[in-house]
């Protein structure tokens, strides 16, 4: 099965968490965004948070209060972190965060890896087992159209896939908003079915039944926190 399950995946589980961590989630990427400019029309950022927002049925309400917090002069400050961590058995992990006060995440994780058989790691000791790109998918367009588009983009496709009638392109991290806009040129009322930077884990594990219950324990914990939105394993969930 491709990568593109492994993303449809996180995104079935972020949308079946909790609506108000989403919401939280979103409001936090969408205040930040707008710092630069809270105009959509001439932030590409804020825009793309946006329509990704609307995809997730986000309501309006949270999105505008948001960008009014930015035009009011309301002082916030994120910042997005990544920890990578060893898990129960042979599992790792890679989570991402967006918090404003590092310390108090760090704790957070700290006190549920303590309960689940987990241990930081120190950086780069997990990520050079994961691939990091970024996946868009679509539909109504043939993989030579998509090529085209990204060989006259000077994109370097790492990888393209089919799944049913949907075309996934992955690429380098930096190169997500050069991908969605070669496609754009091409159909501007294209919908993006996939539109994520994310990790892939270069090999799978599967874990026995004692580890796997720790490891579950441990994801739905890591889904407890505020500061984190989206986490990253190697470990096959059938």
């Amino acid at each position: 099965m491709g990568r593109a399950h492994e993303v449809r995946a996180a995104s079935m589980a972020k949308t079946a968490a909790r609506k108000s961590k989403l919401y939280s989630i979103y409001a936090k990427e969408i205040y930040q965004a707008a710092k630069g400019n809270p105009d959509p029309i001439n932030n590409l950022q804020l825009r793309r948070i946006i329509e990704k927002a609307k995809r997730d049925d986000v309501p309006a309400d949270v999105i505008n209060r948001n960008i009014e917090k930015v035009k009011k002069g309301v002082t916030e400050d994120y910042v997005t972190c990544e920890y990578e961590a060893f898990g129960p058995g042979s599992s790792s992990l890679i989570i991402k965060c967006l918090t404003d006060n590092t310390n108090r995440t760090i704790s957070e994780l700290k006190t549920v890896f303590n309960k689940c058989g987990a241990k930081m790691a120190t950086p780069n000791a997990v990520s050079f087992m994961y691939e990091h790109l970024s996946v868009i998918g679509v539909k109504g367009f043939d993989e030579e159209t998509i090529m085209d588009a990204m060989i006259n983009s000077n994109i370097d496709v790492n990888d393209i896939e089919i799944e049913n009638d949907t075309i996934i392109v992955y690429a380098e991290p930096q190169d997500l908003n050069n991908m969605k806009n070669a496609l754009e040129s091409i159909n501007p009322n294209v919908t993006f079915e996939i539109d994520e930077i994310s990790y892939f884990a270069k090999d799978t594990v599967e874990l026995n039944e004692e580890e796997m219950g720790k490891f579950q324990k441990l994801l739905t914990m890591l889904d407890d926190l505020d500061d984190v939105s989206n986490v990253y394993h190697n470990v096959e969930i059938k």
